[in-house]
């Protein structure tokens, strides 16, 4: 049984290696997240929300199978 809190490992791994889809079901998971910490004022700050969504793609390109840093 699948922990719906998680996205699925697959899409992890098909993010990971540059698949538009998977990146979009990836931010698509953390959205409400991602909204929530750009909120300033009672707002969503647009600049925030995209640097966030930045940093998260980035970081999958980043992510290791292996253990090792990158």
């Amino acid at each position: 049984m699948r922990n719906p809190k998680l996205v699925p490992y697959e899409t992890i791994v098909r993010a990971t290696s540059g698949e538009p889809e998977a990146i979009d079901e990836v931010l698509r998971h953390y959205s409400k997240r991602i909204r929530l910490a750009s909120l300033e004022n009672g707002h969503v700050n647009k600049d925030t929300e995209d640097n966030i969504k930045r940093r998260l793609i980035a970081a999958l390109f980043q992510f290791r199978f292996d253990g090792q840093p990158t």
